[in-house]
């Protein structure tokens, strides 16, 4: 099985960036030959083709969730709340990219969630959240070996 590890948000507002910030901690660790590690950022579409080759995808994002800053979700993804509207052309989600793929394969997507402390301009992860970030690559870790 195939695993694509992605790490979404905005490298520019803070906390927004957690997932490129903990793809590119992953992709300094030895990982299985099955797993691969992709910053996505912001651009969705510039991940299709990565995104078409696997089975399970592990999205790494900031999201509110109504916990305390720092707190990790994990959510299966059909269980997310997805767009009605795109606001921009860069506001494609997940959702619209595995349909744009139309491989016809379904792979299995699992969110995990980093509740923000601060979202605004700047590049620095907030205390809160930088402090769990050795929990969060546990969880991923404890996800992949399942």
């Amino acid at each position: 099985m195939n695993t694509l590890i992605l790490g979404m948000g905005n490298l520019l507002l803070c906390d927004e960036g957690v997932g490129v910030h903990v793809a590119r901690a992953l992709a300094e660790r030895e990982l299985p030959a099955n797993v691969s590690v992709v910053e996505a950022g912001t651009a969705f579409l510039d991940v299709l083709p990565d995104i078409e080759k696997a089975d399970r995808i592990l999205l790494i994002d900031a999201m509110e969730g109504g916990g305390a800053p720092g707190s990790i979700y994990r959510v299966p993804f059909d269980q997310c709340k997805h767009p009605e509207m795109l606001a921009s052309l860069h506001g494609f989600d997940l959702s619209r990219v595995l349909y744009m793929a139309g491989s016809g394969r379904n792979p299995e997507v699992t969110v995990f969630g980093i509740e923000p402390a601060l979202i605004e301009w700047g590049t620095e992860l907030s205390p809160a959240v930088k402090r769990v970030l050795p929990a969060l690559r546990e969880a991923i870790f404890t996800e992949l070996s399942r």
